[in-house]
């Protein structure tokens, strides 16, 4: 038997028209569609995003990732998770996982098919590229995210303020990523350096509640939810 394709689908940041053609036709062609399951029992966010396209006659298969840093705890995920999408796979079946921006920019589709590939080496996997948050936010705020000869750098979720000191004096563009644990430390350095008039803050983006923030001298506190980025212009073109 023909073992079935895991298909990773990006169906970006939360507009649920940023899906792709080729990503929609896998996913409703799809016997099996996985996802992160949500908290609490409540939907996901990519589900959110691809529940209108889901029939009835497929399986909808949740898989748990924990907000958690411990890598035994999130090792021992992952293998459940690979294991559980295994046991549609060796049948036959295509699973289709749904992830929120791109599935190979800061995904958990990456941890779960390295897995599922190191558990058992015949498997398939593809990908379907999509839309992630720093392109829609510069959509958005209707700015270019970069032009001509400019170096942008982004950066994860930062505990610590160092790495954006080192990046400040060579890229042009600084996108970070989940500012919102650090926003506060990130301003203080911004604006010892007076970059904030040309700093913007975008969260939620491409959502109804999605906020705009821009020049930031203002704003040295903001309360801003988890799905927040910040976009530094350093040099102005």
């Amino acid at each position: 038997m023909q073992i079935g394709i895991l298909y990773g689908i990006s169906v970006g940041p939360g507009d649920r028209e940023l899906i792709t053609l080729k990503g929609l036709r896998i996913l409703k062609e799809s016997k099996v569609v996985a996802f992160p399951a949500g908290i609490g029992g409540k939907p996901g966010f990519a589900q959110q995003i691809v529940e209108q396209w889901l029939g009835s006659h497929q399986i909808q298969l949740p898989l748990s990732f924990p907000y958690v840093s411990d890598p035994v705890i999130l090792a021992q995920a992952w293998l459940t998770a690979a294991e559980q999408v295994w046991q549609y796979l060796h049948l036959g079946q295509d699973v289709a996982f749904v992830c929120e921006g791109d599935v190979s920019f800061y995904s958990t589709f990456t941890y779960l098919s390295q897995m599922l590939q190191k558990r058992h080496p015949e498997s398939v996997v593809q990908t379907v590229p999509g839309v992630c948050s720093p392109m829609a936010a510069a959509s958005n705020l209707g700015i270019p995210l970069a032009v001509r000869d400019q170096r942008l750098a982004i950066l994860p979720a930062l505990y610590h303020v160092k790495e954006l000191e080192i990046v400040l004096d060579w890229a042009d563009v600084v996108v970070l990523m989940k500012v919102s644990s650090v926003y506060e430390q990130v301003w203080q350095l911004l604006d010892q350096r007076q970059l904030l008039k040309h700093t913007c803050v975008v969260e939620r983006a491409t959502l109804p509640e999605q906020v705009i923030y821009r020049d930031l001298r203002d704003r040295p506190s903001l309360k801003l939810p988890y799905f927040s980025l910040l976009i530094v212009k350093v040099t102005q073109s």
